[in-house]
């Protein structure tokens, strides 16, 4: 095989494996194929390959890997794309990357970029850039280095273009003029200006400053498919070789159009300029974030302080911030106090106080304290390249109702050409004028715009998540974004959502066998594992008191129930009253002073050693001043809120009605949280579910759009559709607000495409729309709809 000249090889990921015996496995079964030699590499989770292609294929060698047990993880890329005209042109790039083997592509015609899946040794970046230039149009890789290389590349295309479109219009206003004289005097013979200097103003305009539209076109046709470009051609073709052969052929009698076709150019190239100008606005917020990041960061080397390139910064380095500056990298404090103004993250403008042990995170702006950080998180790993990571991915993904566009696009352009043919053979065989047959035509030809239609839906996306950005509201697609408009209820965790997530032990009844901190040392001395913000409270309670915290041992706990072990050799149960009676263990003597503290919203926890009930704790964990308005503007919303919660049935009715929630569902276990959304769903109802990203995971999977308030937490960011930045109930409603108006601006730009091109082509077809009209009408429809999606920049979130 290695003299083959049919030998390739590929190096490919391999995720799963958990010994070198699943390597060993993994190359046994790949090497079984033939012509196939393999080595796999259990450290680095990876298989060099070598295969002969007449014998095997990447896809065979893939599959052998998923059916041994293991998977090949897909990789991302971002492409940015150029010479894109249309949304047709986004289609046909789209099709011919989604053809590959592995591959899944969307293409994003506003933004310019094609957001990229492939399985590795099945596809790469190289024949994904490979397959767009062969498609005719220009490719790069995108990532958040080359983000000013691409800004600077569009500046300088947007400049030439300018250019180009001053030199058409100066040599079409004579034209123009001539038009304009002729209609106002009423005269239809003796043309002021001489036909031949007609053609030598039109011919540089339809063949030079136009010629993108046959390289366009002709791109488009050798796909298989057609654009605006071949419309704008053909149409303006038409006009300047029929006025070319009748000045040549010196029949004076008939009409020239040389006015239309270079007017026509000339007005669809100033709208391509008033797009672009309005496309490059879409992506502010993005271009806003980028720019947060600082470039330099004081570093302490040698024991001095060293200005760097944010860019050579490792994990581990300690860096200083200066009161006003923004921190470099994510880190945490080491030393000094301060505040740190996050909203550029969380859209909360009140600065967070900074201490030792405490979280910052890069583009944050500094107090006027000092602060020495150490980082942990740089490059593409801060939160902030996280967030643009992911508001990229959002506003290149397409809604559902994108695919309605989408058909209508593919069969956009025949349908167009269609038309204009039978307008023009009906002109022409009916009225016997060869002249307004061709008018017609070509005011059909020009007048159609799929650019309107393919812009109508990203462009409405790409800002209104910028806007969500800029709010600490995170949405990971546009599917999210279009099922957030349509909940009917949001299901919404109590502890961390509802409340501060901070709770505190406010009382310690015992029942007399030991007094008050025997009951409080016990329980936290078996809660010291626990990760459960009811557990951490008892803990911290403890600690305070300073009492002795022996280790427990032979531990087992029931999730949303309690806990159970042994303490200094005596058997010790925490956790519910109910738990505690499942084990046999009553407390019917505090049933009063356990319903009082129900009452009044406390969580109780029960503590037995050696099958005896000792005592209970009561905790408090406070609702968030934010909680209550927040249920207030959703059910203005029409969306109606149920809580869910662990918590007894008294403490959740205290709770609910302090935030105004009229529904609840007490005693409901983590795992039971997926059965109560899905009961919720029933009758074909909407759900939402609002929680951390954490322990409400199978819930918020379960809802129809899930909302994650982990405060940007990792988890939650990668698990939830739409991820709070500010832990706070209260941008729930934003987000379903700014759904809501998102959707809204897409359904009227669909609107006004669709009427637009509905009415237009037959008034062009019936001889009511002249070339030059239906030209700027094409050239204005794709600004009108750039320009009304941009109207979101004014959304924000609603102040309590």
């Amino acid at each position: 095989m290695e003299n083959s000249e049919s030998a390739l090889a590929i190096d490919v990921p391999i995720a799963g494996m958990t010994c070198a015996a699943c390597a060993t496995r993994v190359e046994k079964q790949l090497n079984k194929l033939p012509g196939v030699d393999a080595a796999v590499n259990f450290a680095a989770e990876r298989a060099a390959i070598r295969y002969d292609a007449a014998t095997a294929t990447a896809a065979q060698l893939i599959d052998a890997i998923r059916k041994t047990g293991f998977d090949v993880p897909p990789r991302t890329v971002e492409l940015s794309l150029g010479g894109m005209t249309c949304a047709n042109c986004a289609a046909r790039i789209e099709k011919q990357l989604n053809k590959l083997p592995g591959v899944e592509a969307a293409v994003n015609f506003a933004a310019e970029k094609a957001h990229v899946r492939y399985v590795p040794g099945l596809a790469g970046p190289e024949l994904l850039l490979d397959t767009v230039r062969k498609t005719g149009y220009t490719a790069s890789v995108s990532t958040q280095d080359t983000h000013a290389e691409e800004k600077a590349r569009k500046l300088a295309v947007y400049r030439a273009e300018v250019r180009r479109f001053w030199i058409a219009a100066a040599l079409t206003l004579p034209l123009v003029g001539q038009m304009i004289f002729m209609a106002a005097s009423g005269t239809t013979h003796g043309e002021p200006l001489p036909r031949w200097l007609q053609l030598l103003l039109a011919t540089p305009v339809q063949f030079w400053i136009g010629w993108r539209f046959y390289v366009g076109g002709f791109n488009a046709l050798r796909g298989g498919s057609g654009n605006m470009d071949v419309l704008v051609a053909l149409g303006t073709t038409m006009a300047w070789v029929f006025s070319a052969i009748v000045t040549l052929a010196g029949l004076g009698h008939q009409h020239v159009y040389f006015e239309a076709s270079a007017t026509v150019i000339t007005l669809v190239l100033l709208g391509k300029i008033l797009e672009a100008r309005a496309k490059a606005k879409t992506s502010a917020a993005i271009e806003a974030l980028v720019k947060l990041q600082p470039q330099t960061a004081r570093v302490e080397r040698d024991g001095k302080l060293v200005e760097v390139p944010v860019a050579t910064m490792i994990p581990g380095d300690v860096f200083v911030v200066r009161a006003g500056e923004a921190v470099a990298v994510d880190g945490e404090v080491v030393e000094g106090a301060s505040s740190v103004t996050e909203a550029m993250l969380t859209g909360e403008s009140l600065p967070v106080a900074k201490a030792a042990g405490d979280k910052v995170f890069a583009a944050t702006v500094n107090g006027e304290g000092l602060l020495r950080c150490r980082a942990t998180g740089v490059g593409s790993h801060t939160l902030l390249a996280g967030i643009i990571r992911m508001v990229e991915e959002a506003q290149g993904s397409k809604a559902p109702v994108q695919r309605l566009v989408d058909r209508v696009s593919a069969i956009f352009v025949p349908v167009v050409t269609a038309i204009a043919l039978v307008a023009f053979v009906a002109w022409w065989w009916l009225g016997g004028d060869f002249s307004a047959a061709l008018v017609n035509a070509v005011a059909v030809l020009v007048i159609a715009c799929p650019c309107a239609l393919g812009l109508a839906t990203p462009t409405a996306i790409m800002v209104g998540t910028g806007q969500g950005a800029r709010a600490g509201i995170l949405i990971r697609n546009a599917q999210a974004l279009e099922l957030a408009e349509r909940i009917d209820v949001l299901a919404v965790d109590k502890t961390g959502t509802l409340t501060e997530g901070k709770p505190e032990v406010t009382d310690v009844i015992a029942f007399g066998e030991v007094g008050a901190d025997e009951v409080l040392r016990l329980a936290a001395s078996l809660e010291q594992g626990a990760t459960h913000p009811l557990a951490q409270a008892i803990v911290a309670a403890a600690t305070a008191k300073q009492l002795p915290l022996p280790l427990p041992q032979s531990t087992s706990t029931v999730p949303g129930r309690g806990l159970a072990g042994e303490i200094e050799g005596e058997a010790v149960m925490v956790g519910s009253p109910a738990y505690l009676a499942d084990a046999g263990i009553g407390v019917p003597d505090q049933a009063a002073t356990q319903l009082q503290l129900q009452r009044q919203g406390r969580s109780i926890v029960a503590v037995a050693r050696a099958g005896r009930a000792l005592g209970l704790i009561g905790v408090a964990d406070p609702l968030r001043a934010s909680s209550a308005p927040a249920v207030a503007r959703l059910m203005r919303l029409g969306v109606e809120v149920v809580m869910l919660t662990g918590d007894n049935a008294r403490t959740a009715a205290a709770v609910a009605e302090a935030a105004g929630i009229a529904h609840f569902e007490a005693e409901v276990l983590p795992g039971d949280k997926s059965r109560a959304v899905d009961k919720l769903k029933a009758g074909g109802r909407r759900v939402g579910m609002a929680g951390d990203g954490i322990n409400n995971a199978p819930a918020l999977a379960a809802a129809d759009v899930s909302f994650a308030m982990g405060a940007g937490s990792d988890v939650a960011m990668k698990a939830a559709d739409v991820t709070l930045m500010r832990n706070d109930l209260a941008s729930v409603p934003d987000a379903v607000a700014l759904s809501r108006a998102t959707l809204t601006k897409i359904r009227q730009n669909l609107f006004w495409a669709f009427i637009y091109n509905v009415l237009g082509i037959p008034l062009a077809a019936f001889g009511f729309l002249n070339p030059v009209v239906a030209g700027a009408a094409m050239a204005m429809s794709s600004v009108s709809v750039v320009s009304n999606s941009l109207l979101l920049r004014r959304w924000r979130p609603a102040e309590e």
